[in-house]
């Protein structure tokens, strides 16, 4: 079957696995969105709303494993339709991955709203707001196959990574000058990665959209900006 293909039945399908997509991508968004909410809180309530909204995420992954079986097995899709069903298999994989680490966030401001003294989360925060973004623009280049949006938020991981390493330090700094917050940022510093790996799968979205459009990956290597790996702490004055 050519892509230019006739069948009204398969443009349906299509349309439908689309849809499917674009509804789990709004899902995430929204989870990650309260996931943040709950932790400038921090905010138990809202946290529980993210774990409960993950159900959904699971079960349209299911849903668009299903139709991309059922459009694999019966149509014999070629060229730029078979592109797009294997992107869309490996798009929900990411997207549901996404709402784990969400829920994931979630749990630990669960955890923080139970703390005497909350730790400082505006730089957390903001992080995470910059993923959010690039995963607003994600779903766009999705929506409309515009693989140069698609580039721009591949481009911008690097620039989360570089957040979470100025994170990882302040955050070990804060803790060498206040111990009474370790248990706190503890916390928080999970809740960064975790934020930080939503932005990886954003971007391996991204790299999937310019492969249904382009017919092939980047071909250049991603910009990895996260030293975390050799950050430490700063020495202490010793009186």
């Amino acid at each position: 079957m050519s892509g230019g293909h006739t069948l009204a039945a398969f443009d349906t399908e299509l349309a439908a696995l689309r849809t499917a997509i674009d509804r789990m991508g709004e899902l995430v968004e929204r989870q990650v969105g309260l996931a943040l909410d709950s932790l400038a809180g921090p905010d138990a309530d809202i946290a529980g709303e993210v774990l409960k909204g993950d159900a959904e995420i699971d079960r349209l992954e299911a849903e668009v494993e299903a139709m991309t079986v059922r459009l694999l097995a019966l149509r014999q899709p070629m060229a730029k339709d078979l592109r797009e069903i294997v992107a869309a298999l490996k798009i929900a994989s990411n997207l549901e991955r996404m709402g784990d680490f969400a829920g994931s966030v979630a749990k630990r401001a669960v955890t923080l709203s139970t703390l005497p003294v909350a730790p400082p989360v505006a730089s957390l925060v903001r992080m995470g707001r910059m993923v959010q973004a690039m995963i607003g623009d994600m779903r766009r280049a999705y929506t409309e196959q515009n693989p140069e949006l698609a580039t721009s938020v591949r481009d911008r991981d690097g620039e989360v990574d570089a957040a979470y390493t100025a994170l990882f330090r302040e955050f070990l700094t804060y803790m060498m000058e206040t111990p009474a917050q370790i248990t706190g940022c503890t916390h928080l510093l999970f809740a960064a990665k975790s934020i930080e790996r939503i932005g990886d799968h954003a971007t391996n979205v991204a790299e999937n959209i310019s492969f249904l459009v382009k017919g092939r990956l980047p071909s250049d290597e991603r910009r990895k900006e996260d030293l975390s790996s050799y950050a430490v702490a700063p020495p202490q004055d010793r009186a």
